[in-house]
């Protein structure tokens, strides 16, 4: 205990600075929570306080006592519908206590989430994860929907592969894409660094733990009521373009096929197969393998950016991995801006779509202005992490001679699938550092270990 002791120390004052963040955020309700403005229509509008939660508890009939999937169909995965049935549990009918409940449980999901983001980070870069604690975007938004629970199992999933506990990375991804799907792009990105390392059966052991927990925490559901299980995935499949998302503005101005419904999902995941082509592409030519988290970070943005709806909540899957990929504050600063503009944006411009009170909202304009300031913030960070894939002189993370702090196996590993170097232009230039790859014990006896070019 004194050693473990000894480790937590450092993070503690992290640790009270979440606490804090998670407690603003629950104060920034305050108009909805004690001023009653849920029950007035455009109040949880005008007073920026609007969330899931609270009108959930009669959406999905938790007040009637009805089990979620059980009893009644539910569009969230079955994670968010294990917290939505223990919430309603401990709530005893009472929808305030049912949203406290569940405050109390993403409050603490988000002091999780940024104790293990500072574990990634490294001592060195520990308080970055101050983005994540007490970022304006974050205290904004953290208590909308239940993200901030999927953040803190797929965060603590990829400290267990840091830490080369890939069974345990496994149950914890798993149970992170049972909650949102989103983790699901971080497999792309652990695939991608095991086709270059040849580090199969790491990654093997943790898609197998994911597989089969996810199975294990899907399948009893599915066999009890298939219908409500499936709920999420259908409802996924047939809503159409919405608020946040770029095709609703595709739509909303008519712009030719990209406004066509009938194709919206199609080109969806066009979108997304062509920006994860593009992130296979960067993993797999770059001249120096790229770090996990600039992987998670790309894989995830493109997964937003082409999603059909994009809710203001979803700022809290981002953070921690924009800041674990590229810590600098400039860039950062600007998408955190965008952000909190768009969240303010939103609610007004939901106002205005009530004729009786347009005059307090905003119109077409100074929305979609919003809605693009957010997408293009990111696709410049975006941009900004691929020069430093190609550049790796450019990335802090790795100026002091370090290679993947947060890669667990990949870390000080040599490439085993490296493209000709004539195929790499001479504008692209790997780091000139004092990293070198650690012994590579996979190599057969007198084999040195170095990488094999194809």
């Amino acid at each position: 205990m004194p050693g473990v002791a000894q480790r937590a120390v450092p993070y503690l004052p992290l640790g009270l600075i979440a606490g804090l963040g998670a407690v603003l955020a629950f104060l920034w309700k305050s108009p909805c929570r004690f001023g009653g403005a849920w029950n007035t229509g455009v109040g949880q509008y005008t007073n920026f306080c609007y969330t899931d939660i609270y009108p959930l508890w009669w959406a999905e009939h938790l007040n009637e006592g009805k089990i979620p999937y059980v009893d009644y169909p539910v569009e969230y995965p079955v994670g968010i519908g294990g917290i939505m049935e223990l919430a309603r549990r401990l709530a005893h009918g009472d929808g305030l206590a049912f949203y406290d409940i569940t405050v109390v449980l993403m409050g603490i999901s988000l002091v999780v989430g940024v104790l293990i983001m500072a574990a990634l980070a490294g001592p060195a870069r520990r308080w970055d994860a101050l983005w994540y604690a007490i970022g304006p975007a974050v205290i904004l938004c953290a208590y909308i929907n239940w993200d901030l629970a999927a953040g803190a199992l797929a965060l603590g999933g990829l400290l267990a592969w840091a830490r080369e506990r890939q069974y345990l990375a496994g149950v914890l991804l798993a149970l992170a894409v049972a909650t949102k799907f989103y983790p699901l792009m971080f497999f792309g990105a652990l695939f991608l660094l095991t086709v270059r390392t040849a580090k199969w059966i790491p990654f093997l052991k943790t898609a197998g733990a994911a597989a089969g927990t996810w199975l294990l925490v899907n399948v009893p559901i599915m066999l009890i009521s298939f219908d409500g299980w499936k709920r999420f995935y259908s409802f996924s499949s047939e809503r159409g373009a919405d608020w946040g998302g770029l095709w609703f503005f595709f739509q909303h101005k008519d712009w030719g096929v990209l406004a066509d419904p009938d194709l919206l999902n199609r080109m969806a995941v066009g979108a997304l197969a062509l920006l994860l082509l593009g992130v296979a592409a960067l993993a797999l030519f770059a001249p120096r393998r790229p770090r996990l988290m600039q992987l998670c970070f790309l894989a995830l943005a493109a997964f937003m950016i082409t999603n059909k709806v994009w809710s203001p909540q979803y700022v809290l899957w981002l953070v921690p991995f924009a800041v674990l990929a590229r810590p600098k504050w400039g860039a950062l600063a600007a998408w955190q801006i965008a952000e909190c503009w768009y969240f303010f944006s939103i609610w007004l411009y939901l106002v205005s779509q009530d004729p009786e009170h347009a005059n307090l909202g905003i119109g077409d304009t100074p929305y979609f202005l919003s809605m693009w300031a957010r997408a293009l913030t990111i696709a410049v960070l975006m941009a900004l992490v691929v020069r430093d894939v190609l550049r790796p002189e450019s990335d802090v993370v790795r100026r002091d001679g370090a290679d993947d702090p947060s890669g667990g196996v990949y870390d000080g590993t040599p490439d085993r699938f490296v493209l000709p170097a004539r195929l790499v232009t001479s504008s692209v230039r790997p780091a000139a550092s004092a990293w070198a790859p650690r012994v590579d014990r996979s190599a057969a006896p007198g084999e040195s270990g170095a990488a094999h070019p194809l």
